[in-house]
């Protein structure tokens, strides 16, 4: 199975900008730069942030840049979202039976499980004991099968002071009840704006760059989060019986592409010297 990983577009109304940037026409990027070069993914997932501060303006704009998407899509709520506004522009997703945003996709490799952790007005992540007796009815259900679990804030420190503040507070209670289902196979979130792999409590995680704006590699306990304009990315995720892998698409990239293995290419000065592709991977 191949799944497209999206997180943190913080869509704005047009014509606003966000952090001198424009977070409409990344993820239209992002979008365009899936739909040529990997069409044929089963679904995309997008864990959370999906506007910058809620409005209904934002997320109607959303709603327009992810129709031009040539695969399916499934979307989280992050601490910047607002739920009812969400819900009044994508009334498709599914709520559990408290009004969360939280379902299961079931899919060839196992359950994909979307958990809200959205507290309202706050950048904290929440899991409360509705959204847990939820998730244990969920795994429950998928107890003879891999389970995926997505959400938008992780529930483990990363090492970025500023970032770690916010992550989720009821990580050991989410651990007990992993360890007890025994079957996860991966966590992916979003939230912290860079590419980070690791494993929690023997299980892998993997987060990604927004498609807008990055927070910067500021490790330690420095409470003031470093904004950048590292590149944006999305992940291609890469799903087998024995294996995951994800890999990291830098949507806005334009360097040079070359043969590497040719002759040329290894004694090229210049970029401009650099022989081209074949056609087939000269887009790539």
């Amino acid at each position: 199975m191949k799944f497209i990983h999206i997180t943190d577009p913080h869509i704005v109304p047009i014509p606003q900008t966000l952090c001198a940037l424009d977070p409409r026409a990344r993820l239209a990027a992002a979008i365009s730069d899936i739909n040529q070069h990997h069409s044929g993914a089963d679904c995309v997932v997008v864990t959370g942030d999906l506007a910058y501060l809620g409005e209904p303006t934002a997320y109607k704009n959303l709603r327009n840049i992810l129709s031009e998407l040539a695969v399916p899509y499934h979307l989280l709520v992050g601490n910047h979202d607002d739920r009812q506004n969400f819900i009044q522009a994508f009334p498709e997703t599914p709520q559990d039976y408290n009004g969360f945003i939280q379902y299961v996709i079931e899919t060839e490799v196992g359950a994909f499980v979307m958990m809200d952790t959205m507290e309202a007005e706050a950048p904290q992540g929440v899991y409360c004991d509705q959204r847990f007796e939820w998730l244990e009815q969920q795994l429950q259900i998928f107890a003879t099968r891999p389970v995926y679990l997505f959400l938008h804030h992780p529930p483990f420190d990363i090492g970025i002071g500023s970032l770690d503040k916010s992550r989720l507070p009821s990580a050991e209670r989410l651990a007990k009840l992993i360890a007890a289902h025994g079957n996860v196979r991966h966590i992916f979130y979003g939230h912290v704006h860079r590419p980070v792999w690791g494993s929690w409590n023997g299980v892998p995680t993997s987060a990604l760059p927004g498609t807008n704006h990055q927070v910067g590699l500021t490790l330690g306990g420095s409470p003031e989060m470093l904004g950048t304009h590292e590149r944006p990315a999305y992940g291609v995720v890469l799903i087998k019986e024995d294996c995951i892998n994800v890999h990291l698409r830098d949507f806005i990239d334009t360097s040079p592409r070359f043969p590497l293995l040719n002759t040329a290419s290894k004694h090229a000065a210049t970029p401009r010297d650099l022989p081209l592709p074949s056609a087939e991977l000269a887009g790539i």
